[in-house]
């Protein structure tokens, strides 16, 4: 009993935290998809979305703090200052001590904020080094994967029907040709539009780009392990927004290397033309979403 009542003083600030993080991230905080009823985020897969997750644990704190201590103010002038109490009430109107107070700890609050906050945006925001650049295209209602690295490969990413499902695959995740990258690799993610405002969002890389027509926004990511991701369009981009799913197939390189071969030669195609060999004819969009768009 002695034991365990250090252990408990000495490991409880620990474990309490640990607690909370379980309660947040639960359930489904085994796996990079949504999980129903799930809080929080999804598991990291990356160093941007560790450093967020960590910081949001930060931020989780101090916001739960200034909330009790709101809280228990707001609780000790309801019953210190009613009106059974004070009958007569105090006409004081100022207190610079009090008044220097909540001016002085809100900013030193601001900026014990501001300081890991922009040191973290600085992070994302810079591509150390890319060893492979992926062009990402919003389209209604679907996306477009580019290699410039690897000769043009090129391909369309739709969304799989309903009614087309086989056993285990996902609804409104799953898609006929997923984004396949190598893990443990610096990549350059550029993303684009061309039609309406569009957002590839991949919660667990910690990645959010909007693909806007006419601009080249760009982001990064290093996937820490191999794995199946999954995303999806967060910008309301119209009346089948959420029907452009996001899904990312992590491998090691050597695989990689290899599904790369086969990838040039399923999405090629003779260019008439030029006599040359062009990659990756837009396909017509599914059944479901042909009906969606048209309103039927």
């Amino acid at each position: 009993m002695l034991r365990l009542g250090k252990l408990l003083r000495t490991k409880a600030p620990t474990l309490a935290l640990g607690v909370l993080r379980t309660l947040i991230t639960a359930p489904g905080a085994e796996a990079a998809e949504p999980k129903p009823w799930q809080f929080g985020f999804q598991p990291p897969a990356t160093e941007v979305m560790d450093r967020l997750s960590a910081f949001h644990d930060v931020l989780l704190i101090i916001i739960t703090l200034i909330a009790v201590f709101v809280l228990g103010l707001l609780v000790y002038v309801m019953w210190r200052f009613n009106q059974q109490r004070n009958p007569a009430p105090s006409r004081t109107s100022h207190n610079t001590v009090i008044e220097m107070l909540w001016t002085v700890v809100p900013v030193l609050i601001l900026v014990s904020i501001a300081i890991p906050s922009f040191k973290l945006m600085y992070y994302m925001d810079r591509v150390p080094n890319p060893e492979l650049t992926i062009k990402v295209t919003g389209h209604q209602w679907y996306w477009s994967y580019e290699y410039p690295d690897q000769g043009g490969l090129a391909f369309d990413s739709n969304i799989i029907p309903e009614d087309q499902l086989k056993a285990g695959q996902k609804r409104l995740l799953e898609v006929d040709n997923p984004l396949v990258v190598p893990a443990d690799t610096i990549i350059r993610v550029q993303v684009t539009g061309t039609d309406v405002i569009h957002s590839w969002f991949v919660p667990s890389f910690g990645v959010q780009e909007y693909a806007v027509v006419g601009r080249l926004n760009e982001s990064w990511m290093k996937i820490d392990h191999p794995g199946i991701y999954y995303g999806q369009c967060n910008q309301i981009c119209g009346v089948n927004h959420a029907f452009m799913p996001i899904k990312v197939e992590a491998m090691p390189n050597d695989a990689f290397q290899r599904w790369l071969v086969d990838a040039k030669k399923k999405f090629a195609r003779r260019d008439d033309s030029t006599g040359g060999v062009r990659v990756a004819a837009i396909p017509d969009p599914p059944d479901a979403v042909r009906r969606a768009a048209a309103g039927d």
